[in-house]
């Protein structure tokens, strides 16, 4: 028995192991830390990429010029591809390029008489097809990049893959992470 208690008093005032025990406790946070900071600065740098892509397919998009075998909107998609690096899938992407009448419509809903006083559009109320459609729409807008003089709106969502599967408890959804970018502007007055 007092070789046993010589024993534990020897471990007691031994603390050579301590630091190991220590980091065994202190890695696991310390990892999760420096997973998220990176996880979190792409994060920031992909959606600064991305606002930055569409800010300058916009600029491009308000002049009406036509580069030479593309289409305006191939190359206002090749530009957002060109400035975010490729680190956007542009094919998973949703890229909306709506045309509006005015800024003031921006996003919203054609206007309906609202008959039976619900607040919404239900089938067979009468409404101003400002986008010529037929059918009533929550956003009058209208696909592609506008003719001169007309308020265009850009607007990506895209669903960062997140690196680290333990930030998808805190930040994610399925794994992913939503960023997204809109930009209103009007074009120049082009033919």
């Amino acid at each position: 028995m007092k070789r046993f208690l010589r024993f534990l008093r020897r471990v007691r005032a031994d603390d050579a192991g301590s630091p190991m025990i220590e980091l065994a406790f202190a890695a696991p946070f310390i990892a999760f830390l420096v997973m998220g900071t990176i996880e979190f600065g792409m994060i920031m740098f992909v959606t600064i990429l991305l606002e930055g892509g569409l800010r300058d397919a916009a600029r491009f998009g308000i002049t009406g010029m036509e580069p030479a075998g593309q289409t305006r909107m191939e190359r206002i998609i090749d530009i957002i591809g060109e400035r975010t690096l490729g680190l956007v899938d542009l094919s998973a992407a949703d890229l909306q390029v709506l045309v509006y009448p005015s800024f003031s419509g921006v996003g919203k809903g054609e206007d309906f008489v609202d008959g039976n006083g619900n607040g919404t559009y239900d089938p067979g109320e009468t409404f101003t097809d400002a986008n010529s459609n037929g059918t009533w729409d929550a956003d009058m807008g209208v696909g592609g990049a506008g003719v001169g003089g007309q308020v265009v709106l850009y607007k990506i969502n895209y669903n960062w893959p997140l690196l680290t599967p333990l930030l998808d408890y805190v930040i994610g959804t399925n794994g992913t992470f939503k960023i997204g970018a809109s930009i209103a502007v009007q074009n120049e007055p082009f033919k």
